[in-house]
């Protein structure tokens, strides 16, 4: 394989931005656009079907789900929880008991009401099926649900969990559907139809083609100013991008949507504009310390040195994903701490790497440690153009320094598959992302969730960050919950085990005459209430 090389062009076409600030927008006059035909009509693009969207499963477009159901409480840009079918709740003082008072007068699209009795229904089918959402710490605590009549539901949990609203607030699972496309009273086998009571109805469904939502004219809240909205699929980002430019649709959003090649080139454009959010996740590599080369902190440490964000952020990205010095952006809540990031420095790397007791005979030859080569795999997703252009120039770097690197693919389902078992020495892998972060995907870490449990296995303060952690869910004082934050953060940075690349990023790419666009607390949640036609 050829080493990997950042293009002159690839590089000065970067152009560097400040992300961390917030969403950043770029603006000017307005011209006509084909595709909407008015203003009631907005044609929308992803790049797969919408499948299956029974939000208490995971197979669905979580944008869809977010169009069609809703769930208790909301949480607003503000950082602040809203009532959406709940208008208001308790809490009891030991951080157990939940009691919500539900909207008045609320109905799904079929005509069935949705009062305390049917959000009982939906938390029933979810017990019902407790085993497949085991990853939320919140079913594992849960105690029992009530209705004590049908304006008031009561959550019982075995002790205090903090990050309780906001896993509520998030579509998958805990959003409602109608008890009559249940099946027996379950949802686990699937639903009859999506039914639910959130701002559009879903009209129309041909598969792999199109789908096309209608606003709910019963929605309690604010009413959508578009009417209508079309979902094309176009899997092929260049095709997604002439149909732009061609006025077929009006929109593309989502973090993989655009590649960073597309986006750059509208930055200045007077017929589109371009929108990126404030980092939403962090896109990583994973170590895993049960590798006997990958137990050397010292070898974990010279990996760190050798990789050049600014290189990746800017060569690969355009600057549209900042490099990531920690785990988490500082911009999510409890991480802004005083971590020390790992200053690229390949003599220091090299050192490193001496110091573990690795020698080389020979630039191209691997280093060798008692008649062993500095031999690693780098497993990436090969659904994802990034990780693999990424992979080819770390392998390349990282040879400089007598380690042998080889990079391979594996398709989604095969690639999580090994990272949840541990079977890969290095893994691409990306946080979970606001809302989420940081409580829930460090919660995941004491399990066999994804590849962070197998990762930091070999620790030896493995146990104390795990403890940690486990406080973090079920304290309530920010003052201790901060401290806790710190100390498991802390560990973890200073255990090398995650090399963090760059802060991903939501982006947009649409029609000027399309107003309103930007980005909400959870990622994957398209805000189609608030966008508008401007003009004609």
């Amino acid at each position: 394989m050829k080493p990997f090389r950042l293009t002159r062009r690839a590089l000065g076409s970067a152009v560097c931005m400040t992300l961390l600030a917030g969403t950043v927008l770029f603006t000017s006059p307005t011209p006509v656009h084909a595709a909407a035909q008015g203003k009631d009509t907005l044609v929308f693009v992803n790049y797969r079907d919408l499948r299956d969207l029974n939000p208490h499963l995971y197979a669905g477009e979580m944008f869809a789900q977010e169009m069609v159901f809703e769930g208790l409480v909301t949480l607003g840009n503000d950082g602040k929880y809203h009532g959406a079918v709940a208008e208001s709740w308790d809490i009891s003082p030991d951080g157990r008991v939940y009691t919500f008072k539900i909207r008045p007068n609320l109905k799904f699209t079929d005509g069935h009401v949705l009062d305390a009795y049917a959000v009982k229904a939906n938390f029933d089918a979810l017990i019902d099926n407790k085993t497949r959402h085991s990853w939320l710490e919140m079913m594992r605590l849960l105690e029992g649900v009530e209705a004590p009549d049908a304006n008031t539901f009561v959550i019982k949990m075995k002790e205090a969990y903090y990050p309780m609203l906001t896993e509520l607030a998030v579509t998958r699972p805990f959003a409602f559907v109608s008890p009559n496309v249940m099946k027996d009273g379950k949802t686990k086998n699937g639903l009859t139809a999506f039914i639910g009571s959130g701002p559009y109805v879903l009209k129309e469904h041909v598969v792999d083609e199109y789908s096309v939502f209608e606003a709910n004219p019963d929605y309690w809240g604010k009413k959508p100013a578009i009417k209508r909205i079309v979902v094309k699929v176009i899997p092929d980002n260049q095709t997604r991008i002439l149909a732009l430019e061609k006025g077929e649709i009006d929109l593309i959003w989502g973090k993989n949507m655009i590649d960073a090649d597309a986006l750059n080139k509208y930055r200045d454009s007077k017929k589109f504009s371009i929108a990126v959010s404030s980092p939403t996740s962090t896109r990583q590599i994973v170590l895993n310390t049960t590798n006997d080369i990958l137990k050397d902190k010292k070898i974990r440490t010279a990996i760190q040195h050798a990789t050049n964000k600014s290189v990746i952020s800017q060569g690969v990205f355009h600057g549209f994903e900042p490099g990531a010095d920690t785990l988490y952006s500082t911009s999510i809540p409890y991480c802004d701490i005083d971590l020390k990031p790992y200053k690229y420095d390949m003599k220091e790397a090299a050192k490193l790497i001496e110091e573990a007791g690795y020698k080389r005979d020979g630039k191209r030859a691997p280093a060798v440690k008692d008649g062993k080569p500095l031999a690693l795999g780098l497993l990436y997703n090969s659904n994802s153009v990034s990780e693999k252009t990424i992979a080819e120039y770390l392998q390349s770097e990282f040879g400089k320094l007598g380690m042998q690197i080889s990079i391979r693919g594996e398709e989604e389902q095969s690639y999580r598959d090994n990272m949840k078992n541990g079977l890969f020495d290095m893994i691409f892998n990306i946080c979970w992302g606001m809302p989420y972060d940081p409580q829930s995907s460090m919660a995941a870490m004491r399990q066999r969730v994804y590849g962070d449990y197998a990762a930091q296995l070999s620790l030896p303060d493995k146990a104390q960050i795990d403890a940690a952690i486990t406080e973090i869910m079920s304290s309530t004082d920010p003052v201790r919950r901060q401290e806790l934050f710190t100390f498991a953060l802390t560990h973890l940075h200073e255990d090398a085990i995650y090399i963090p690349l760059t802060y991903e990023t939501n982006k947009a790419l649409f029609t000027k005459r399309l107003k309103g666009v930007g980005f909400n607390q959870t990622q994957y949640e398209v805000p189609f209430t608030r966008m508008y036609f401007e003009g004609k």
